[in-house]
């Protein structure tokens, strides 16, 4: 069985997977983490809750150095995966020195232009929010070496596939892109086949249970009426 001690990563790195009580890479990031640390282009197709976030943050944190400007930028459809995005990838970049910002509309912009200013090595931002930055000059893309489209069929189904473009369209030329989508509707394709290099398709199909030991259940609460 592959373990994280397998993939080519720091001490760093996995010490702090090692902290967050992962013990064997899941699916995705069995067959995505190679590829990304080639610094290859990536579609992954999976589920949520196939753990994603980890299969490209590994690899991510791996990249990134030290030096203050945007070097990714992450873009989710909801402020909510944004923050969650975000937490997750500080957890792995406990021992490192990095900055990561979650931005998104319903939070002051002025607070998150004071943490732009300050140095911020990874961004993860809705498509909104992020053109905002843009439209404001608070936000420079041009030194950035990965673009990450998380839940891309999300953004389509919200509306956002034409502001993700005018975003891909300012970001460094020369990067990494990398995709994953729980589907890949024909726009998402034609976004893939326009913005990605040559893209390894990795697809995780519904039998792969990353978790057979654990049983989910769920309850149906009926609005209460006074």
């Amino acid at each position: 069985m592959l373990r994280f001690d397998d993939f080519q990563i720091s001490d760093d790195i996995r010490r702090a997977i090692k902290d967050m009580g992962f013990e064997a890479p899941s699916p995705i990031q069995e067959k995505v983490i190679p590829e990304i640390l080639k610094k290859l282009d990536v579609i992954g197709q999976a589920q949520t809750g196939t753990g994603k976030t980890a299969a490209f943050g590994i690899p991510l944190i791996e990249h990134v150095t030290e030096q203050r400007h945007v070097q990714s930028l992450i873009l989710t459809p909801t402020r909510e995966l944004a923050i969650q995005v975000s937490g997750e990838l500080q957890k792995l970049a406990r021992y490192k020195r990095l900055q990561i910002v979650p931005i998104y509309g319903g939070q002051s912009i002025g607070h998150q232009i004071k943490a732009l200013k300050r140095g911020v090595q990874i961004v993860v931002g809705t498509p909104g929010r992020i053109l905002d930055h843009l439209s404001r000059g608070t936000l420079q893309l041009s030194k950035v070496h990965t673009l990450i489209l998380d839940e891309a069929d999300e953004m389509l189904d919200m509306g956002f596939i034409d502001d993700i473009e005018k975003i891909l369209q300012q970001v460094n030329v020369e990067r990494q892109t990398l995709l994953f989508s729980a589907t890949m509707p024909p726009p998402i394709r034609k976004l893939s086949n326009k913005y990605m290099n040559k893209p390894k398709q990795v697809t995780i199909s519904k039998g792969e249970v990353t978790a057979p030991s654990i049983n989910q259940v769920y309850f149906k609460v009926l609005e209460k009426i006074n």
